[in-house]
């Protein structure tokens, strides 16, 4: 299947590993060129040489933390600078911090905010306009399926994957007429760095291994496994596509079947 992505511009946040950079691996080998961008300059230097490699298209990294307003505006600035457009965004961080609501301050919250939601609003400022002056453009933003159904020990990100799935929902109704389309994907359980940390951190509080906490996992889930990056990125890269065009203001679940609500 032609995707039609050959000859874009992808930006793609958090991608020296875990789900941005199989997010980026998956564009370029559709022949997307691609603005790679995390705060590990080693580590996206290694992406970036690992992806250019195995794809054969243009990828310039940019080290950055997407939570740190200065550090976005250059990415973005760079990013235009080097490529002239963006056609694809692909926002995506870290999650914030796992805890109970008292274990958090204020500053915590803040930080949280910036680092989730401000960052996809942000970049997506950034794009946007050439986006619409082209009548094309994919805005994807990686979130949770806390989003959908709240997961216990995170409630930062609980609360503010909420806001960003509604700052998308409101903003693809906005630039449908002009051929944008914005949609969030909500990953599961998924073998990544991320999920190493959760369990690390339930273990440290429950008394338990951290391979305890995965089975646990594992045994929340229907598919009774974790989730791969690539089966992530697979759906990303859809939606980036041309074929894609009809889809827009939908929160999609990559998560084996683990959300229980309907919708």
């Amino acid at each position: 299947m032609d995707l039609g992505l050959r000859g874009k511009v992808a930006l793609v946040a958090a991608a020296s590993r875990g789900l941005g950079r199989a997010i980026a691996l998956e564009l370029g080998k559709e022949g997307t060129n691609l603005i790679l961008c995390a705060r590990g300059a080693d580590d996206l230097e290694s992406a970036r040489q690992s992806i250019a490699t195995n794809t054969g298209v243009e990828v310039h990294a940019i080290a950055a933390d997407v939570a740190d307003f200065p550090q976005l505006q250059r990415l973005a600035a760079e990013s235009m600078m080097r490529f002239g457009q963006i056609d694809i965004l692909v926002t995506n961080a870290g999650g914030p911090p796992a805890g109970v609501f008292e274990t958090h301050s204020w500053d915590a919250w803040a930080r949280a905010v910036d680092l989730t939601l401000r960052s996809a609003v942000e970049l997506t400022r950034a794009v946007l306009p050439g986006m619409r002056a082209r009548k094309w453009g994919r805005i994807i933003n990686v979130t949770s399926i806390a989003a959908k159904q709240p997961v216990d020990n995170l409630i930062l990100s609980n609360s503010i994957r909420a806001a960003v799935t509604g700052f998308a929902r409101t903003l693809a109704n906005e630039v449908a007429t002009d051929g944008v389309t914005v949609n969030n994907i909500l990953p599961g359980y998924t073998r990544t760095e991320r999920v190493e940390q959760l369990a690390e951190s339930a273990a440290q509080k429950e008394g338990l291994t951290p391979r305890d906490i995965v089975a646990r996992f594992e045994q929340e889930i229907p598919m009774r496994r974790l989730g791969e990056p690539e089966e992530f990125a697979a759906l990303a890269t859809f939606l980036a596509s041309t074929r894609a065009s009809y889809i827009t203001g939908q929160s999609i679940a990559v998560d084996g079947g683990w959300i229980k609500s309907l919708m």
